[in-house]
């Protein structure tokens, strides 16, 4: 039934998972609607992908928490820090995106339909009424990262098991079988390929997967990723997105996933993964103001990129509030994506002719899923992309697959657990 304040946004939001603001340079997007394109007989789970800010507080709780807040905002004016240059240059980079951060947010609130269906978006009763049901729970998933690292690591294998339905009772609703081909493959260090337009089911040790058509991955530590490098640069990639598990102080985030040292991403080939046509590099970074000097100063340099534009994601809940306080220092609800063109050879006037201008300070809302993901960025950015289509893409540092797309890391296939999906009919 349609939405009884439905206009084209809406409707193609539903369709999509992107809304684009009217006359603004800010698009909201839910990710298990965009990701749910890359799955034919699984849907993604929005109660296991939106695990944080669908709970609101009590009333009489955030009244004590603004008062808490207000407390120590008092006792900090007493002892007034001091920025130091870097904190100074962190603060100037804030202040000149503020202005678009909150003319963006502005457009979230101003978008009532909108709202309306965000409080929701965390049930997963649509696709269930659509004839899906939940799938049988995974036994605990081991650490890929772990496995990796094993002697025993060349003798993992993972089962893919190809199913083949009747096409005249999946569109009548109801999935039958009509024939089923498994293959094993090395799990690490060796490229996992669907190239069907389904997505398969896989098992290893016990714990399912859910593969996505016309998709592949590749597990290994960084000093495998060479492996990715083609043999010819006509079959490079166009669009190279990375999110880096950037080096950082605390202790929760370690515990999470493993960090590395900086300086370790400077080896990534990224040139000659690239596209004869050249490629178009997107990179999640934090705002953190030493990373941000290490990668205009050495990382893009070392990678044979020029930063073109930056693009920000606005962390907001279920409500639409701010997850956090704009001006809040160390604690931003927003991150950075670095955009640069990338050719093989020297990046001249006429190179970069060749690229498409990409237009700065653009705006993603959405809400947070599990700490660390990000959302599905591929479809924003189509028209930048240079060369021929298909565009060929790939994700280093992945923890999640997309159709189409190859994905690299020491664990692509964290996301892609059977915990994290309901089955589709």
């Amino acid at each position: 039934m349609e939405h009884p304040k439905m206009g084209d946004g809406l409707s193609t939001f539903l369709n999509s998972g992107i809304y684009q603001f009217e006359n603004s340079n800010a698009v909201f997007i839910d990710p298990v609607r965009v990701m749910n394109r890359s799955y034919t007989h699984f849907r993604v789970s929005p109660s296991a992908y939106y695990p944080r800010f669908f709970e609101s507080k009590p009333l009489a709780q955030e009244s004590r928490v603004s008062s808490s807040n207000s407390r120590k905002r008092k006792r900090k004016e007493k002892k007034p820090h001091s920025l130091n240059d870097r904190e100074k240059a962190a603060e100037q980079r804030h202040q000149e995106a503020r202005p678009f951060l909150l003319k963006a947010h502005k457009c979230l609130l101003r978008a009532t339909a909108l709202l309306e269906l965000m409080s929701n978006m965390r049930s997963d009763s649509e696709s269930l009424q659509e004839g899906g049901d939940l799938v049988s729970p995974s036994v605990p998933q081991q650490s890929f990262v772990e496995l990796g690292q094993d002697w025993h690591a060349p003798f993992h294998e993972i089962i893919l098991d190809f199913r083949q339905y009747d096409k005249l009772n999946v569109d009548k609703g109801s999935m039958i079988m009509q024939y089923s081909e498994q293959k094993l493959h090395p799990l690490f260090n060796n490229l996992v390929l669907n190239e069907t337009g389904d997505d398969v089911e896989a098992e290893f040790l016990s714990s399912r997967f859910v593969i996505p058509g016309k998709s592949c991955f590749y597990m290994s530590d960084l000093e495998q990723i060479h492996s990715l490098i083609p043999a010819e640069s006509c079959c490079g990639f166009n669009l190279i997105v990375v999110d880096p598990p950037w080096e950082n102080g605390s202790a929760s985030q370690k515990s999470r996933y493993p960090t590395l040292p900086n300086r370790y991403f400077l080896s990534l080939p990224i040139k000659q993964l690239t596209h004869a046509d050249g490629a178009l590099v997107a990179l999640w970074v934090t705002n953190r103001e030493k990373l941000r000097g290490f990668v205009e100063k050495e990382l893009f340099l070392a990678w044979g990129v020029m930063h073109v534009a930056t693009f920000y994601w606005l962390k907001v809940k279920a409500d639409g509030s701010l997850i956090n306080d704009l001006d809040l220092f160390h604690h931003r609800p927003y991150e950075c994506l670095l955009l640069g063109h990338c050719h093989r050879e020297a990046m001249d006037s006429e190179c970069l002719s060749k690229f498409k201008p990409v237009q700065h300070n653009q705006i993603i809302i959405s809400i947070p899923g599990a700490y660390s993901r990000k959302p599905p960025i591929g479809g924003l950015l189509p028209e930048y992309f240079p060369g021929f289509k298909p565009t060929r893409c790939i994700e280093l540092f992945a923890r999640e697959m997309t159709s189409g797309w190859t994905s690299w890391g020491n664990e692509p296939l964290h996301f892609q657990d059977f915990k994290y999906f309901t089955r589709n009919g």
